[in-house]
């Protein structure tokens, strides 16, 4: 009784094998024989290129405080000038100041009833410099130090690299990811015995614009502007007539 019992499992195991391996062909089958009988077949192509961005913009801001308005502007228009100069030192020429932001400092205190109030103790002013350029390198590069070593409060945003001709590579891609959907409609065509007669539809998929080596989607497409070096992304689902 022992002995037979390894010989039933070993059969069992043989049966639900060939069970197993008699699906998948069975799913495989119905799966060419549904290409087989139908007259269109739809299919995904997509097409990467890794690009490098063309457009570097760079931007700070800085500050001035004092106890009186008039000292806070004085304060102010001297760090302009710092900040200029700093800018046109470093070889850049064209560059954008926003406007001051003026902002009141307050602190709460008793008055002579004993009430708490606010009262003005001075003027903070902040002011916003852009660079937009091309040079890429430069803008990269540039560090703030100096500004600081000079007594100016100045704060550095992430720096956002921009690729300008997106809308170009995106034309071409688009036609790239639809020769793509085509050859794998012909493998999948042959495989069930038909052939690629003409494209009958093709709708846009995802289109991004992503950091090298990234895995990040969105199903409303991705636009970095972080990395220098990046990827595009070009998706077409496509729908061939067979023949």
């Amino acid at each position: 009784m022992n002995q037979s019992r390894p010989q039933l499992f070993g059969m069992l195991a043989g049966l639900f094998l060939a069970v197993g391996l008699v699906c998948s062909a069975m799913l495989g089958t119905s799966a060419w024989v549904k290409i087989k009988n139908s007259q269109f077949v739809t299919v995904k192509g997509s097409v990467q290129k890794n690009i490098e961005s063309d457009l570097a913009i760079w931007s700070g801001s800085f500050l001035a405080e004092a106890e009186t308005l008039l000292a806070a502007q004085h304060k102010i228009q001297a760090n302009h000038a710092l900040v200029a100069k700093f800018l046109g030192d470093s070889g850049i020429t064209n560059f954008t100041f926003g406007p001051i932001n003026i902002e009141e400092m307050k602190a709460t205190q008793k008055n002579a009833e004993g009430w708490m109030q606010q009262r003005t103790t001075g003027y903070r002013l902040s002011q916003f410099v852009s660079v937009e350029s091309a040079d890429v390198d430069r803008l990269d590069r540039l560090d703030s130090t100096p500004l600081v070593e000079q007594g100016v409060i100045f704060t550095v945003a992430s720096p956002q690299f921009i690729y300008t001709r997106a809308g170009e590579a995106k034309i071409e891609m688009l036609a790239a990811a639809t020769k793509d959907a085509r050859a794998r409609a012909e493998q999948i065509a042959l495989q069930g015995g038909r052939a690629i007669a003409r494209l009958n539809s093709a709708d846009q998929g995802i289109f991004q614009i992503t950091p090298q080596h990234s895995v990040a989607t969105s199903w409303q497409g991705e636009n970095d502007t972080a990395a220098r070096q990046k990827t595009i992304t070009a998706v077409v689902t496509a729908s061939f007539l067979l023949k």
